[in-house]
């Protein structure tokens, strides 16, 4: 892979994308011990449907 390459499916921006999803996995962990609630749960109540 080009070393210049900043657009696409690069290492550097692999390793980003799988930290930020363990950031958010481990965010959503804690608020549904904090809260007692699902992540479905709390976006449900945040825009209930009709």
């Amino acid at each position: 892979m080009n070393q210049h390459q900043r657009w696409g499916f690069t290492d550097q921006a692999e390793r980003w994308n799988g930290r930020l999803a363990m950031l958010g996995f481990v965010i959503a962990l804690a608020t549904e011990l904090l809260t007692g609630q699902g992540v479905l749960a709390q976006l449900h109540a945040l825009w209930p449907g009709p």
